[in-house]
C-alpha cells in the first residue's frame, strides 16, 4: 500500500510554477488586496464620513436632510446599476485587444474608480454648501460612474482566474492566493481606517477626526487602488488559446430572473441569501459607529479588525472539514445561531470592550463558511437546474450571488444613513452627545433588525432548501449516465459503415459491463461498452475527439471523437461523492485531445479510502447511432492504455448490438 501510494504521488505531482507564472499568481493576488480594499472604503467607510463630516452647515435640521437625500441618491443608483451588470459581463466576454481581454477593464476601472473615489471625500469645492442641488447632481453622476467602473473592474478580476492558467491546480493556487488578498486587503483598510483618519486630522472631534483626516484615509485607499490595478495589468499573463474563444450567447437581466423563477432551488437559496447579505451588512456598517458613539474608543475599531482577519483565515481553512464532518445544512444553522448569540452579547455589552470584541467575533467568524456554504450550493444548483430543466444555465446561476451581495450593500447604505441622523450621530456628534433615544434607536437598528433577517434566511432555508451534498451527488450521477445520448453521428459515417476501434483508456483487467455494480450501466441504458479494474491512475484518451463534457467533480469526462462516438469515461462507483478529491483534470469543454493525451488522474487510495468501488466505466453513450458492438479481448485479460484495441464497433443505420459478452 505505501508503495503504491507512493508512486501515485509522484505520479501526480505537479511541476513547480515557473518564473512568470509566480509574478502572474502574486500580482493577481495583490490587485485582490487593493480591490477588497477598495471596496471596504466605499461599503462601510464613505458612508461614514458623509454621516459626521461632509455636512457641516451650522443649520442640523438641513444637515440631516442632505444626508437623507444623498444616502437615498446612493441607494437607487446602486440597485439601478445591478440592472446594468449583466450588459458588463457581455462587454468583457467580448473584448479583445493586444493587452488581453481582461486586463485593460481591472487598469482603467481601477484608475477611474479610484480617482472618483477621492474626489467624492471632499465636499466639491463647498458647493454642498452653497448649491446643494448642484452637488446632489454632480454627486449622483459621479457616484453612478464610479459605481459602473468599478463593476466592469471587478467583474473583469474575478473572470481573469481562468485566463491566468489553463491548470485546475494552478488555478486552485491563483484563488488562493487572492482569497488570501482579497481577507487582507478588505481587513486592513478596517485596521487603518480611524487611526489614519485620527493621525491626519487636526480637530480630532471626539474620535470621528476632521474632514482632512478623511481625505488623507481616501488618497490611501485611491493609491493603492491604482497601484494594484496597474500589477494585475504588468504582472499577469493571460493564455491565448482556442478554448477561451468565446461561444456564449448575451446574457440579459430577464433570463437571470428567468433562471431563479424556473430553478426553484436557486431561488429559495438566492432568497435566503439575499435577506441574509441585508441584516449582516446593517449591522457590520454600524459596528464602526459603535465603537466612535457607544464606546467613545474609534481607534479600538482596529483592534477589533485585526483579530477579525486572523479568525476569517481560520474559519476559511477550516471549511471544507466543517462541511465533510457535519454537512452543509447543519453548518449553515450553526453559523446563524452562533451570529444570533453574537447579536444578543452584543446588546448588552454596552462599553466593555471585552464583551464587544467577543460578541462582534461571534458575528464575524461565521460569515465567511456561510458565505462558501452559499457558493456551494449555488453552484450545485447549477446541475439541479439542468436535471430539472434540461439545459444548462452556468453563467446565469454563477452571477446571482455578486448581485445578491451588492443588493444588500445597497439597502444597508441607505438604511444606515437614517440610522445616523435618527441617532443623532451626524456632524459634531460624539459618545458624550448622543442622547438615551439615540442609543435605543440604534441599538433597535443595529441588532434587532438584523436578528429579524437572519431568523427569517434561517427558516427559509431550513424549510426549503433541499439540495444537500447527497441529493446533488444523486443529480449528478442521473445526469452523467444520460450525457451524449442527443450525440448525432455524421451520415458520411454512417454511410462508410466501417469499424471503429476503441482502446482501453487505462491499464487494467478487463471487465463486462453486465458485471459492474451499478445497475444503470450494467443494464446497458447508458449504452454498449466494458469496464476495467484500473492498476494505474492515469486516464488518456481513447481517440482523436473534442472535450463535449467535464465533470465538476473531476471523476467522469465525456468526449465526442471525430469517428462520431460519444464516449462517457466514468472513474468508480459513486465516486461523485468525493466531490474531486483525490481526482485531478486540466480539461476544458471544446478542448481538442489527440490519442493518448492524458484527460484525468486520479489517486486509488482515496477511493479505497472511501469505501468504493474505483472500476472505470467506459461507454458509448449514442450506441443507437451504430449498428454493431463487438468485445475483441476476453474478459478477464490485462490490457494497457491507449495501446491496445478493446471494442470494435460499426458504423450504421441499424439498432446497436450489445457487446458479444452480454448475448
Amino acid at each position: 500500500m505505501m508503495l503504491e501510494e507512493t508512486n501515485m504521488e509522484k505520479s501526480v505531482a505537479v511541476k513547480p510554477a515557473s518564473g512568470k507564472t509566480a509574478v502572474s499568481r502574486i500580482s493577481y493576488a495583490f490587485g485582490a488586496f487593493g480591490n477588497d480594499m477598495f471596496y471596504g472604503a466605499l461599503s462601510t467607510y464613505f458612508i461614514m464620513f458623509i454621516t459626521t463630516h461632509l455636512f457641516n452647515t451650522g443649520n442640523k435640521a438641513q444637515n440631516n436632510q442632505m444626508i437623507v437625500y444623498i444616502t437615498m441618491i446612493i441607494t437607487v443608483l446602486r440597485i439601478v446599476e445591478l440592472f446594468i451588470d449583466p450588459f458588463i459581463g457581455n462587454l468583457i466576454d467580448r473584448t479583445k485587444t493586444r493587452f488581453g481581454q481582461f486586463k485593460p477593464w481591472v487598469v482603467v476601472g481601477g484608475t477611474i474608480t479610484s480617482i472618483i473615489l477621492l474626489v467624492l471625500f471632499t465636499n466639491l469645492g463647498g458647493i454642498n454648501r452653497t448649491n446643494p442641488i448642484l452637488y446632489l447632481t454632480i454627486f449622483a453622476i459621479l457616484y453612478i460612474t464610479m459605481d459602473i467602473f468599478y463593476s466592469f473592474k471587478d467583474v473583469a478580476f474575478w473572470s481573469m482566474i481562468p485566463a491566468l492558467s489553463l491548470s485546475s491546480h494552478e488555478r486552485e493556487r491563483t484563488a488562493s492566493s487572492a482569497r488570501i488578498g482579497s481577507t487582507l486587503g478588505g481587513g486592513l483598510v478596517g485596521v487603518i481606517v480611524m487611526p489614519l483618519v485620527l493621525f491626519f486630522s487636526l480637530n480630532k472631534a471626539g474620535g470621528t477626526g476632521d474632514a482632512r483626516g478623511w481625505f488623507s484615509f481616501a488618497l490611501m485607499v485611491a493609491i493603492v487602488g491604482i497601484v494594484t490595478a496597474l500589477a494585475v495589468g504588468f504582472g499577469t499573463h493571460e493564455v491565448q488559446s482556442d478554448i477561451r474563444k468565446n461561444k456564449e450567447n448575451t446574457v440579459g437581466f430577464k433570463q437571470i430572473i428567468g433562471a431563479l423563477t424556473k430553478n426553484d432551488q436557486l431561488m429559495w437559496i438566492a432568497l435566503t441569501y439575499g435577506i441574509y447579505a441585508i441584516g449582516i451588512n446593517i449591522l457590520n456598517s454600524l459596528v464602526l459607529y459603535y465603537f466612535t458613539f457607544i464606546m467613545g474608543a474609534s481607534t479600538k475599531f482596529s483592534i477589533f479588525q485585526m483579530l477579525n482577519i486572523v479568525v476569517s483565515l481560520i474559519s476559511v481553512s477550516i471549511f471544507p472539514k466543517l462541511v465533510d464532518k457535519f454537512n452543509r445544512r447543519n453548518v449553515f444553522a450553526v453559523c446563524i445561531a452562533l451570529m444570533l448569540s453574537g447579536i444578543l452579547l452584543f446588546t448588552f455589552a454596552g462599553k466593555s470592550f471585552l464583551l464587544v470584541l467577543i460578541a462582534a467575533e461571534l458575528f464575524q467568524v461565521p460569515q465567511a463558511v456561510i458565505f462558501l456554504v452559499v457558493l456551494m450550493i449555488i453552484s450545485d444548483s447549477v446541475e439541479y437546474g439542468q436535471w430539472k430543466l434540461g439545459h444548462r444555465d452556468e453563467s446565469l446561476t454563477l452571477s446571482v450571488r455578486p448581485l445578491l451581495d451588492k443588493l444588500g450593500g445597497a439597502v444597508s447604505n441607505g438604511v444606515v444613513g437614517q440610522i445616523a441622523v435618527l441617532a443623532g450621530m451626524t456632524t459634531g456628534a460624539t459618545a458624550a452627545s448622543i442622547t438615551g433615544h439615540g442609543v435605543f434607536v440604534f441599538k433597535l437598528m443595529m441588532f434587532a433588525v438584523p436578528a429579524v433577517f437572519l431568523l427569517i434566511a434561517l427558516t427559509i432555508f431550513w424549510k426549503k432548501s433541499t439540495l444537500t451534498e447527497k441529493r446533488h451527488a444523486e443529480i449528478v450521477n442521473e445526469l452523467e449516465k444520460t450525457w451524449g445520448k442527443e450525440v448525432l453521428v455524421d451520415e458520411a459515417v454512417k454511410a462508410d459503415a466501417t469499424s471503429i476501434q476503441i482502446t482501453s483508456p487505462v491499464a487494467g483487467s478487463l471487465i463486462s459491463l453486465k458485471d459492474v455494480s451499478d445497475q444503470t450501466f450494467a443494464s446497458g441504458q447508458a449504452g454498449n461498452g466494458f469496464a476495467v479494474k484500473p492498476s494505474d491512475g492515469r486516464i488518456l484518451a481513447p481517440f482523436d475527439a473534442t472535450v463535449a463534457q467535464v465533470f465538476s467533480t473531476r471523476h467522469a469526462v465525456g468526449l465526442v471523437g471525430d469517428n462520431g462516438v460519444a464516449l462517457l469515461i466514468h472513474i468508480g462507483i459513486g465516486t461523485v461523492a468525493m466531490r474531486g478529491t483525490g481526482f485531478t483534470s486540466v480539461l476544458e469543454k471544446g478542448q481538442r485531445v489527440k490519442k493518448g493525451t492524458e484527460l484525468i488522474e486520479f489517486w486509488q487510495p482515496a477511493i479505497q479510502k472511501a469505501g468504493l468501488d474505483d472500476t472505470v466505466i467506459v461507454t458509448v453513450t449514442n450506441s443507437d447511432q451504430f449498428k454493431d458492438f463487438k468485445l475483441i479481448e476476453p474478459i478477464g485479460k490485462t490490457v494497457t492504455a491507449n495501446n491496445q484495441a478493446v471494442m470494435q464497433i460499426t458504423a450504421g443505420n441499424q439498432d446497436a448490438k450489445p457487446t458479444n459478452d452480454e448475448k
